[in-house]
């Protein structure tokens, strides 16, 4: 079975849901009401995420990864943004269904989060010991003051915070990378079996970024559990990831193991992201390859193919959807001449 299946036509020759698939979107569509009427920011998204596996979901800002995270997470702002239709099954649970008891059990607990900025995730006028305790009681609402005190400790000992004193701290006393590794301590609190990681170095330096994957990868390895890693560093996703899903305006154009992503990228986006990467072959003084042109607004979306209005092969059959193919075993990419490319 694909590891990740993006369309309804592939879905139907798999199996009801694989023993191997913790997560399986399937034609997930979230909306928002603005003043300016209702805009689809998640188009018919669909994919399958593996046990103990990391699924890279890619793409320039304002492609819709974020907003896919948020409503697994039942996270969307609300009133303005709501899941439409489609479904979001973890093991054999609707998420889009249950009610908010039942998916407060799932949120944290089952499936976490780390949010893309530290800082505002977490709470400035409590204590770093405080708010990873507060984990355990919302959970565990029987465990004991000092037994909280000592998970909370135990987490950021595991995350590499050695220092008892760090509990007594407030957010903007520590550094970027010690306050992602709270969020990270947070997050792997109940040992949830999904950590949604929505770019979570982005605000870091090199140094600290290397740190905090490695960090994640070692906590995979020792826990087992999946992990969907949100970025637009194409380098972080060969770093991190098994499978790969490219969006572009609120869709999914190309999914793929993350080695046929790199060795043989078959839709125009995806290529373009590709090139855009500076290399050391590179000669001096020579211009960066760019995408062209910026992501449509959701409010003027273009007819057919979103990335008709960037893309240098487009033609007139472009203005029709384009399907999503097979390239290969496991790959799909959905342009209108993969046959040419």
């Amino acid at each position: 079975m694909p590891a990740l299946l993006a369309n309804e036509a592939f879905m139907n020759t798999s199996h009801p849901f694989d023993s191997e698939v913790i997560l399986s979107v399937k034609n997930l569509v979230t909306v928002f009401d603005t003043e300016a009427g209702r805009i689809r920011a998640v188009d018919d998204v669909s994919f399958d995420v593996k046990k103990h596996k990391t699924l890279g979901i890619v793409g320039e800002s304002g492609c819709g990864k974020s907003v896919t995270s948020l409503s697994i997470m039942r996270l969307l702002p609300k009133p303005a943004g709501s899941i439409e239709s489609g479904q979001i099954l973890f093991y054999d649970t609707d998420i889009v269904k249950v009610g908010a008891d039942k998916m407060h059990e799932i949120r944290g607990r089952r499936i976490s989060m780390i949010f893309q900025e530290p800082m505002t995730a977490l709470n400035p006028v409590h204590k770093i010991g405080k708010q990873i305790g507060e984990v355990f009681r919302l959970h565990y609402p029987s465990m004991k003051k000092q037994e909280v005190q000592t998970k909370s400790l135990e987490m950021l000992q595991k995350v590499g915070i050695p220092d008892p004193e760090r509990m007594g701290e407030y957010p903007h006393q520590i550094s970027g990378g010690m306050r992602q590794r709270v969020m990270i301590a947070i997050a792997l609190a109940c040992e949830p079996d999904i950590l949604i990681a929505d770019e979570p170095t982005t605000a870091l330096d090199v140094t600290i970024q290397a740190q905090i994957l490695e960090l994640m990868k070692q906590l995979q390895h020792e826990t087992g559990m999946t992990i969907i890693f949100i970025t637009h560093d194409l380098g972080v996703i060969a770093e991190m990831c098994d499978d790969v899903a490219v969006m572009y305006a609120g869709k999914i154009v190309e999914t793929a193991p993350v080695n046929d992503l790199f060795r043989h990228p078959s839709h125009p986006y995806t290529r373009g992201l590709l090139s855009s990467i500076p290399r050391l072959e590179t000669p001096r003084k020579s211009r960066l390859n760019v995408i062209r042109g910026m992501v449509p607004s959701l409010h003027d979306l273009p007819q057919g193919c979103r990335f008709q209005n960037r893309c240098s092969q487009a033609q007139d059959i472009c203005r029709t959807p384009p399907p999503l193919r097979a390239v290969g075993e496991e790959h799909f990419a959905s342009c209108h001449f993969l046959s040419e490319n």
